[in-house]
């Protein structure tokens, strides 16, 4: 059984190696009254990684740890400087199924070896508030790293908070610490000092040269930003993170619209079959993001409704049916990030980006080449509200609607994709595509809800509940959807401002 908590910490090191080196007492800083001893533990920890160090080179640790109290496999994954997840497993001789697949994305079909083993005497101690409480635990750790025939050692040490305990005691201990001759780390874990001092720091990643300023550097960097995130959310999708699947299905979406928007930059023969293994991920994750977003809606939509207005077990029912169609929904996005379809996209686009298929338009001064992409884009997104608005409500209107809303998203991500290049022209174009996309989101969002309270009211029928409630929500997603309808003329007015496109010129 996996479990997991937040390590939020600060190393520190001595300014001057050499004998002798004490601690200064912390007693008085901040809301520390009390240092006390907890003796000295010994640490003998082996990390795994790839052969070419992939967990290392984004900042994730996997160990398999004996001595002290939480002996067993440790994965850590970054989430914010400082921060990180700790998530531990117990002692087993391999690398626990738990841990493999919350690193399945980064090593794929690479194998986990042993690459270092650190060996620490770690003296702790606790420092206590006025009233005994743990703040945060002191660690002074004598490390000694090996790996192959080399040895390095170095002291080192770590101030972890507490529970609950406020982040700024680390900026006040560090002040101490200062006068008295210790610096924040310059590694930001062991197993990244152990990796420079021993001669294998995994490779930095490639990206543009500070005087590359093609459209082909340009857009590689954007698509680089999107491959990252695509990796780096499957840990979190797999731990049912808030907003997870969200944001992995952003960056499927981003690459997707970067591939058509910028195909005069890199060849669709090799993209085009890429943008469709990436609209079946989005896909498949989409099923569990709509069905969060509908139970969200409904929540928030019944908690509005005066109790008067509430007939029958409606938020029983609501919950009966979220927690049948989730458990769907979910199992089939864990199943397609366990497809080997899925690793293979990921295989596919960074050999995309290792050897991309650049065409002429790439060695075209970004300035230049991507504003002709944009405003092609915007005029699309035009003429799809301009045909939309032409059209009676109604069904063929709505499917028109949404048509505009996927033409908003792909103008507002190659205009986000131009910012570096193009600066606030494209940043205020991207805003503007933003709030139509927004509207329209709505609207499609009312329509697939009534689709979702029909369903809602017909189970309560069945079952012989009250089904007024569920219309009452009917009428009101309809009343909304009519009301984006009346603002798209408005909103799209202030979106295609004259200047728009000119700024982009």
């Amino acid at each position: 059984m996996a479990e997991t908590q937040r390590e939020i910490e600060r190393k520190f090191e001595f300014t001057q190696a050499g004998p002798g080196q004490r601690l200064p007492d912390l007693t008085g800083t901040a809301a520390i009254a009390a240092v006390r001893d907890r003796g000295t533990v010994h640490l003998d920890a082996v990390y795994y990684d790839t052969p070419d160090r992939r967990l290392a080179a984004d900042g994730l640790t996997l160990r398999r740890r004996t001595g002290g109290e939480d002996a067993g496999w440790h994965l850590k994954l970054p989430v914010a400087p400082g921060v990180r997840d700790e998530i531990r497993t117990p002692l087993a001789d391999t690398v626990p199924p738990a841990l493999a697949r919350l690193v399945r994305s980064r090593v794929r079909d690479a194998s986990l070896e042993p690459q270092v083993r650190l060996l620490s005497s770690r003296k702790v101690s606790h420092l206590l508030d006025a009233r005994g409480t743990l703040l945060a635990e002191l660690s002074t750790d004598e490390v000694t790293a090996e790996r192959e025939d080399t040895a390095v050692s170095w002291t080192e040490v770590e101030v972890e908070l507490a529970d609950g305990a406020d982040p700024a005691l680390l900026d006040a201990v560090e002040k101490t610490f200062r006068k008295a001759g210790l610096k924040v780390s310059d590694a930001p874990s062991k197993l990244a000092r152990a990796l420079a001092e021993t001669g294998a720091e995994p490779p930095a990643r490639p990206g543009p040269g500070p005087d590359d300023e093609t459209a082909g550097a340009h857009v590689l960097a954007y698509l680089r930003d999107q491959v990252d995130a695509l990796i780096s959310y499957d840990p979190a999708v797999r731990r049912d993170l808030p907003d997870s699947v969200h944001q992995m299905r952003v960056a499927a979406r981003r690459m997707r619209s970067a591939f058509k928007s910028y195909r005069k930059v890199l060849d669709r023969e090799i993209t085009d079959p890429i943008g469709e293994e990436l609209r079946w991920l989005a896909g498949e994750l989409g099923v569990d993001r709509d069905q969060e977003v509908l139970h969200d809606r409904f929540q928030a939509a019944v908690a509005e409704l005066p109790r008067t207005l509430l007939t029958g077990p409606v938020r029983s029912r609501l919950r009966t049916w979220n927690g049948s169609r989730r458990a769907g929904s979910r199992r089939r996005a864990l199943a397609a990030l366990d497809n080997d379809r899925h690793l293979a996209l990921i295989d596919t686009l960074e050999g995309l980006l290792a050897d991309p298929p650049l065409l002429s338009g790439a060695a075209k001064p970004a300035g230049k080449a991507l504003p002709k992409a944009v405003r092609r884009d915007y005029g699309r997104l035009a003429a799809r509200v301009d045909h939309s608005l032409s059209l009676d409500p109604g069904e063929d209107r709505d499917h028109a609607l949404h048509d505009a809303r996927k033409a908003a998203k792909r103008a507002r991500y190659a205009a986000e994709a131009a910012k570096p290049a193009l600066g606030k022209s494209a940043e205020k174009l991207a805003k503007a595509m933003k709030s139509v996309q927004t509207l329209l989101g709505e609207h499609q969002d009312s329509v697939v809800a009534r689709t979702a309270l029909r369903d809602l009211a017909r189970q309560a029928h069945g079952a012989g509940e009250p089904s007024f409630t569920w219309g009452l929500l009917y009428g009101h997603e309809e009343a909304l959807a009519e009301r984006c309808e009346r603002d798209l003329p408005d909103v799209w007015a202030k979106a295609s401002a004259p200047g728009r496109r000119a700024a982009l010129g």
